[in-house]
């Protein structure tokens, strides 16, 4: 099956701005097949190729003579010795869309990248497929639980059976899992950490110790939607405090996790200043923590936890897709014990979200919300729960019962 991917039309017009486009991602997230399609006919060149590579890394001053832009090179993070190069092309060509490029390894990429093509790039880091993307829906502005969103969200929306929802939340994003229901999902995980920790890990940011590197990933996975506590994970582990914090640096650069931002300013000064930690594709953390079916996620003691962690991360694609880099997403909580799940920030406006996996939201799930009241410097703006129940529905005051397909 082929989705539609939300991107398509955020990369395009990156393409009319910039001489060059790059699409960051974990791995088989679909980096290759959109930025083929969009390249359309230009030259494709991938440096998994180990002769591609050779010529790009030993041959830098004549790889693009022998592949002249337009022309897309995946996997460039291998060669970062060829930005300049771009750079070179373009300040003299001074030509819109003449490179795509794509990179999973964007702890590697990154530097070179800031360095090099400064106001020359655009940048997307592109997710898994959204909840939008798996049922067909064409709607592709960013979350937000105001009435302007829900009024346009309404007219374009799916119904996602509550059996399939957990369903999507164990098979996790990742587009060739979702599309092959017939593939086994056991195998494809182990290949797929397999893989990340080899190339990407192993090659990359060397890591000695494969073994303790695959139990942090684990233990990881395990404080999905927790606040994160490097020394704890170090210490299940058995590695230093300084190495768990450069792995988490790995996980989190090569994009499979988030860690969100507290929200704290002067006023807030209770506030803790811990981030939560995301897995940002479900399936990956299910598999990672032996969750081995839907029927025992759902039922088992991460349920919670998992849902909050799914709708985070369909939340994050949202804004994903748009381009947008830096999220205006946070988490509150101070050191009363007081939390809100999620605020959104937009214009000089807080927009509070409580996700519960239950499909009986109550006015108490969002009685938490007057916390921002205190908030000299803010405004309040609408907010709600994000949960099981089948509609759109006013709990108490502006704030809204949220069900998932208006995500």
């Amino acid at each position: 099956m082929l989705y539609i991917r939300h991107a398509d039309e955020t990369i395009r017009k990156l393409s009319k701005m910039f001489g060059a486009v790059l699409v960051t991602g974990a791995r088989q997230v679909g980096k290759t097949t959109l930025l083929q399609k969009i390249a359309g006919d230009t030259g494709y060149v991938t440096l998994d190729d180990n002769l591609q590579l050779m010529n790009a890394v030993e041959q830098t001053g004549t790889f693009f003579k022998d592949n002249p832009p337009p022309v897309f090179v995946d996997e460039v993070q291998r060669a970062p010795n060829l930005f300049p190069q771009i750079k070179m092309i373009l300040d003299k060509e001074k030509k819109k869309g003449q490179f795509y490029l794509s990179g999973s390894q964007q702890f590697v990429m990154m530097k070179n990248v800031s360095e090099s093509l400064a106001g020359r790039l655009g940048i997307l880091n592109l997710p898994g497929l959204s909840l939008r993307e798996l049922y067909g829906v064409s709607f592709l502005e960013p979350f937000l639980p105001s009435d302007e969103y829900f009024t346009k969200r309404q007219k374009d929306k799916a119904d996602i059976p509550y059996a399939d929802v957990w369903n999507i939340i164990h098979c996790g994003s990742y587009p060739e899992l979702c599309a092959n229901p017939d593939f086994d999902w056991q195998m494809f995980y182990a290949a797929y950490v397999r893989t990340y920790i080899e190339r990407d890990v192993r090659d990359l940011a060397q890591v000695g110790d494969e073994v303790k590197f695959m139990r942090f990933m684990t233990v990881s996975a395990s404080c999905t939607g927790q606040l994160l506590n490097v020394a704890s994970l170090a210490r299940d582990v058995g590695i230093s405090q300084p190495t768990a914090e450069r792995w988490l640096s790995i996980l989190v650069a090569s994009n499979l996790i988030i860690l969100l931002s507290p929200y704290h300013n002067n006023v807030t000064k209770r506030a803790i200043k811990t981030p939560k930690l995301y897995f940002l594709d479900t399936g990956l953390a299910a598999y990672l923590t032996r969750w081995n079916t839907p029927e025992v996620l759902k039922n088992g003691a991460m349920a919670g936890t998992f849902f909050e962690t799914f709708v985070i991360s369909e939340i994050v694609k949202s804004y994903c897709n748009k381009g947008i880099l830096d999220l205006p997403l946070y988490f509150y909580r101070d050191r009363d014990g007081n939390e809100i799940d999620l605020l959104i920030e937009d214009s000089g406006t807080l927009y509070p979200i409580e996700i519960k996996k239950h499909a009986d939201p109550d006015k108490s799930d969002v009685a938490k919300f007057s916390i921002l009241d205190s908030i000299k410097t803010m405004n309040r703006g609408q907010g709600g729960v994000v949960c099981l129940y089948d509609n759109l529905a006013t709990l108490k005051g502006n704030d809204r019962v949220i069900p998932i397909n208006l995500l």
